[in-house]
């Protein structure tokens, strides 16, 4: 079934239905924001199932990780090292470094599928969901929440 950015309802899957909606984020003034009370709310009334977190940009990422404790900071300088943000991409157009924002998503997956029972996350103790957007030409992020019942 196509993604459809302005659908969201219940439509009939192989195995149950299918829920989805759109969370629309602001990231102008932080690079790693914690989904998971949104995404927790969104699957409340749901009861069983599979959940996709999945972001349909080039230059972001979705991620489980512990929230904090200063993971986001030791993440973001991680990605700093492994990512730079100098001119030595071939793809160089937006701001200094654009061409790092490309390669994001080969390191931190644009989607997630996370198990639901009765309506909760099965996370682990620590895990929470982040958007992962170190794009400075893009602060508007979509993330595309789908629940698969069965």
């Amino acid at each position: 079934m196509p993604w459809r950015p302005s659908w969201s309802g219940w439509r009939g899957g192989r195995n149950g239905r299918v829920e989805s909606t759109d969370l629309s984020i602001d990231t102008s003034s932080r690079q790693l924001t914690d989904l998971t009370s949104e995404v927790a709310g969104f699957c409340r009334p749901l009861g069983h199932g599979l959940l996709s977190v999945f972001v349909p940009h080039a230059t972001a990422g979705v991620a489980l990780m512990e929230t904090g404790s200063g993971s986001e900071a030791d993440l973001g300088e991680l990605l700093g090292r492994l990512l730079p943000r100098d001119d030595r991409y071939r793809h160089r157009h937006g701001a200094k470094g654009h061409g790092a924002d490309h390669l994001l998503p080969a390191l931190v997956s644009p989607s997630l599928v996370i198990p639901v029972e009765g309506g909760r996350l099965q996370l682990g103790t620590w895990q929470s969901i982040v958007l992962v957007d170190f794009n400075v030409d893009n602060p508007r992020r979509t993330v595309r929440l789908s629940f698969m019942e069965g």
